[in-house]
């Protein structure tokens, strides 16, 4: 993964580049200590992953967030403690507070580097699994668990054969891009399933063992359960 480090003070930097080298997925392209610059660069270069500083002179790495339109992961290095809520509200993968070991950033860099492996390996070969932002946490869920998602108002429900997780951080059309279209469908526009833990269908619905799903019309004409 391509990465690089925004700091105001160069010796942090030196600390990120230093457990970077040690890293072997890592590569760190570049380090600045002025966020601007930062910015000029990613507008011209590939870059999967950020440590990002949050106290900075002209800009707060926040805002510096929040400025970017398609932002890459980001992984938050701190003195303060006081932003982690919100650094994870913006979906950081993690929040390094300083000093962090080697070991602490180590375990940061390989959450990321999940994250990057699942979003470019979709539609070049099976998923096992997906990350579902639970609170301020992204929690592993495998394929194979997952019975059937739910809409539910401002929420999205993923039922697995044994509980459910409820997720206020990603949607149902987010999770319909993500997921293989080999193993699930959009039987709803509230509703996508597994294909193979259907128990039977008919052309208004979808037994999910005791569980029934409606088929909306619009999705009728484009199931294809096989």
């Amino acid at each position: 993964m391509i990465a690089i480090a925004i700091d105001d003070e160069p010796i942090a930097l030196d600390i990120v580049m230093l457990h970077a080298s040690k890293v072997p997925f890592i590569e760190l392209s570049e380090r600045f200590t002025n966020a601007f610059e930062a910015i000029t660069y990613l507008q011209q270069n590939k870059v999967d992953l950020i440590f990002l500083d949050i106290k900075m002179p002209d800009i707060s790495g926040i805002d510096f967030l929040k400025a970017l339109t398609k932002p890459p992961m980001v992984i938050f290095t701190t003195a303060y403690s006081e932003h982690a809520v919100q650094s994870f509200e913006l979906d950081a993968v993690d929040y390094l507070l300083k000093p962090f070991s080697l070991s602490r950033f180590l375990k940061a860099c390989n959450k990321a580097k999940e994250l990057f492996d699942l979003r470019n390996n979709l539609g070049e070969q099976k998923p096992e699994f997906i990350f579902i932002k639970d609170g301020y946490e992204q929690v592993k869920v495998l394929l194979t668990e997952i019975l059937y998602i739910e809409a539910s108002g401002n929420y999205t429900q993923i039922h697995l054969d044994n509980g459910k997780l409820l997720s206020s951080r990603i949607t149902i059309n987010e999770l319909a891009d993500l997921l293989p279209s080999k193993l699930f469908i959009r039987t709803h526009r509230a509703f996508i399933i597994a294909k193979g833990k259907i128990s039977k269908y008919d052309r208004s619905q979808v037994w999910m063992g005791e569980n029934i799903i409606p088929i909306g019309n619009t999705y009728l004409q484009n199931l294809k359960l096989s």
